[in-house]
């Protein structure tokens, strides 16, 4: 699928902002036989004292931009072309549960794809006893990996109450957890908590989803959304398996990467400090539109 992904990001700060330093992430990745990048580009209004492009340890493509003038409002817009190919559907490789953490301890790696980084607690993820107990609820001793992935995604998508007032950015996993409400990024996060208490390594992916309207029904323009879903190691054979928890489905060719890190602070869109007092409003829009080939 070839699509043209468009987001708008609009902050207007009560009192004026200064002094602001913002890390982006908004481009998606190119990554092969699955994603290739073509053309994008990134504005920011008002215009940047200082932009540094550099690659993160994730291999992520990032800026920091530097605004230092006073400012009333905030203007960010990404526009990319992006095509992204279907993955074929493969036999289960990976192992049984018992047998993964000497697969774990055979990965003599510690680049950005190894298990190693996804295993333990991250800065958003802690250990979490109910949501440990709640993963091994389930388990059955002659489950795969990937059968324990597909297992949780599954009973997550029906369990939980999709809810985008019930939660926040900064809303904790055991918060989620407890109410059984949330967004995309609670969902996640949940999961990846529960697959590491399993002892199996799971990350963050963040993304565009492309949105299909009701039979009918008109596409709303900046009605797609920036989306959350997890990625699981499945053993060396298979290696990682990406998991969409909101949905109950693998992640296909409306999932867009962005980035992939151990939790929601590696791939924030847009995260900085500024010079400021009072509230502040964000108004955002995304589209994700399909290109006639």
């Amino acid at each position: 699928m070839l699509y043209d992904v468009s987001l708008h990001l609009a902050y207007h700060y009560e009192a004026q902002a200064s002094g602001a330093h913002h890390m982006l992430r908004l481009l998606p990745l190119s990554l092969p036989d699955r994603q290739r990048l073509i053309a994008g580009a990134v504005t920011i209004s008002p215009e940047p004292d200082e932009l540094m492009n550099f690659v993160d340890f994730f291999r992520h493509p990032a800026s920091h931009a530097i605004l230092r003038a006073p400012h009333e409002k905030l203007d960010i817009r990404m526009h990319a072309r992006v095509m992204v190919q279907p993955q074929p559907i493969t036999v289960d490789f990976s192992p049984i549960l018992d047998r993964l953490p000497q697969e774990i301890a055979e990965t003599w790696t510690l680049d950005a794809e190894s298990p190693h980084h996804f295993i333990g607690t991250s800065p958003r993820l802690p250990r979490d006893k109910d949501i440990a107990a709640y993963a091994r609820e389930e388990l059955k001793p002659s489950m795969t990996v990937r059968q324990v992935g597909e297992q949780l995604c599954s009973r997550i998508y029906h369990d939980f109450k999709y809810d985008a007032d019930a939660t926040t950015v900064d809303t904790s996993p055991a918060e989620a957890f407890s109410e059984k409400h949330g967004v995309c990024q609670d969902f996640t996060h949940v999961m990846i908590t529960a697959l590491r208490s399993l002892g199996i390594p799971a990350g963050y992916v963040s993304g565009f989803l492309r949105t299909i309207p009701p039979p009918g029904k008109e596409r709303l323009e900046g009605a797609d959304a920036m989306h959350a879903w997890v990625r699981v190691w499945c053993g060396k054979t298979t290696g990682w398996v990406e998991l969409d928890p909101t949905n109950n489905i693998p992640a296909g060719t409306d999932h867009i990467v962005v980035g992939y890190g151990r939790d929601y602070s590696d791939v924030a869109p847009v995260i900085g400090v500024l010079k400021t007092y009072g509230k502040h409003k964000t108004d955002q829009a995304v589209d994700v539109i399909p290109v006639k080939q």
